[in-house]
Parts: structure tokens; C-alpha cells; sequence
């Protein structure tokens, strides 16, 4: 009996032990990971003071300024050109994140789910495409789309950018988790193919589209070498190509950094909006 009960106690002791020094490793692991988070948005966290620096002060990393203004944010809102570089982006990224969601899931829902002949050669052909750098297609695209009108304007500056194979490939692989009996169910029942993909495929996609569209804004929101090329005007300019303008003017650092700012609050807002369908599609990566 008194082993009997000794035994107990000493397992409770032992327990009671383990918690701390758990707690401690816990310490440790969120201690490093905010020195990595810190280090990782030093430079977004250098943008911002610069931005925020009177124009002609010492700033970072010299010194820290000895006051904080929005003059140069203000400048760089009312300057000539910039609401209309973030409209051209705004519409050059919008409009390519719908078309290719609406093209990258009926193309990934067909290589996923529908036979067809040459269906294999055909993706893995359109995959291949993903090793050629754009660089090396850009003056044909450039002298395609020139033939065609379409230098200087929106199609030319948004269509060549829409076929985007990668896209597909993420459609295709997720669409391939998704249960064949949700499909026969439906064929059964006569639904069309139109029906099917949106009833079913649009629905239970949602996490990865979101993803992608995520992907996709950032991708064309910070595009830079095609809307140079294709772009000669403010028309069409994007904001990229539009701060490159405003570099070339030999403006202070930060007025510099404060366009860098504020083209990159419309990529944070895009991701906190779609932050809870990006964890979705993370805990999802693992299910049948």
C-alpha cells in the first residue's frame, strides 16, 4: 500500500515538473520567431520612418528624426499623375484576378475530372511554359501585340498577362482532392456542366481561390517590366512604372518612400480581407 500510493505522488511530482520547462521552450521558440519578424519587416518598418521624416532632416539609419509629418504622403497624393497610376493598377490587377480565376478553374476542373484524349500532353505541355522566362518572350509578345493596336492601351497591357499556367497547375491539384461521388451524384441527377462547376467545384474551391486571387493581385499589383514596355502614356501607366517616373525626377528619399507606402496599402488590405480564406486553405492542404 505504501508503494501503491508513493508511486502516484511521484508521477503527479514529475508532471507537475514537466509544464515549466515546456513553457520555457514555448518562450524560446516565440522569443526567436519575433527577432525573425522584426528583422523580416525591418525594411517595411524603415519605409514608413522615412516616409514619415521632414524632407531635408536627418532620418534612418543615420538618427531617428525628431518629429513625424504626413507632408510627404499629402505631396505625394496630390502629385500629378498618381491617382491615375493607382486607378490603371487597380483595374490592371482586378480585372486579371477575375478572368483568371474564372479560366484557371475551369481549366484546372477539366484536367482534373474530365477525360478527354491528349488531356496529359496538353497540361503538361501548358506546365512547360512555366520554364520559360518571360524575358526571353517579351520582344515577340511586345511586337505581337504592337501588330494587333494594342500598344498603349488596356487589352494590350491586361490580355497578354491572363494565360497563366501556374494558376491552372494549383486549380488542377486542389480539384483532384475533391470527391469523384459529388460528380457522379450530379450527372445523375442531370446536372450540366455549367451547373456542376458552379454548384459544386466554385463552392468547394473557395479556400484556394481566394489564395490565388491573393497571389494574383500581388502579382500584377507589383508587375513592372510589361507595363513598361507596353505602356508609353499615363493612360495606361501603372503605379510601378508611375514611381519610376517620379524616381527619374531626382525627388527627395522621402517622398520616394512615401509613394512606396502608399502603393502598398492596397496589398495589405487585399490580404487582410482574405487572411481567414488563406488559413482555410492551409488546413485543408492535408484532407481527402
Amino acid at each position: 500500500m505504501t508503494l501503491t500510493a508513493t508511486r502516484p505522488a511521484a508521477a503527479r511530482s514529475d508532471r507537475r515538473a514537466a509544464p515549466p520547462r515546456r513553457r520555457g521552450g514555448k518562450w524560446a521558440l516565440y522569443t526567436l520567431l519575433s527577432v525573425i519578424s522584426l528583422l523580416t519587416l525591418g525594411p517595411f518598418i524603415a519605409m514608413i520612418i522615412v516616409a514619415l521624416s521632414p524632407r531635408g532632416e536627418p532620418t534612418v539609419p543615420a538618427q531617428w528624426p525628431d518629429s513625424l509629418t504626413f507632408d510627404n504622403i499629402t505631396q505625394v497624393l496630390n502629385a500629378s499623375g498618381f491617382a491615375e497610376w493607382t486607378l490603371n493598377s487597380f483595374v490592371y490587377s482586378a480585372v486579371s484576378v477575375v478572368v483568371i480565376l474564372l479560366t484557371s478553374s475551369m481549366a484546372g476542373y477539366a484536367f482534373a475530372k474530365k477525360r478527354f484524349p491528349g488531356r496529359d500532353t496538353m497540361l503538361w505541355t501548358f506546365l512547360a511554359t512555366m520554364m520559360v522566362p518571360f524575358q526571353a518572350t517579351l520582344i515577340p509578345l511586345y511586337v505581337l501585340v504592337s501588330d494587333f493596336g494594342g500598344a498603349d492601351t488596356f487589352w494590350g497591357l491586361i490580355v497578354p498577362t491572363l494565360a497563366n499556367s501556374q494558376a491552372v497547375f494549383l486549380m488542377r491539384q486542389f480539384i483532384l482532392g475533391l470527391p469523384d461521388e459529388l460528380f457522379d451524384a450530379a450527372k445523375v441527377d442531370g446536372a450540366s456542366e455549367l451547373r456542376v462547376y458552379w454548384t459544386i467545384v466554385v463552392p468547394l474551391t473557395k479556400p484556394i481561390l481566394a489564395t490565388l486571387g491573393v497571389f494574383v493581385f500581388l502579382w500584377h499589383w507589383n508587375d513592372f517590366l510589361w507595363p513598361l514596355v507596353i505602356s508609353q502614356s499615363d493612360a495606361t501607366r501603372t503605379l510601378t512604372v508611375g514611381l519610376t517616373v517620379l524616381k527619374t525626377e531626382e525627388l527627395q528619399w522621402a517622398t520616394l518612400m512615401s509613394s512606396a507606402a502608399v502603393s502598398a496599402v492596397p496589398c495589405l488590405l487585399v490580404f487582410f480581407l482574405l487572411q481567414r480564406y488563406l488559413v482555410n486553405s492551409i488546413a485543408m492542404t492535408g484532407l481527402k
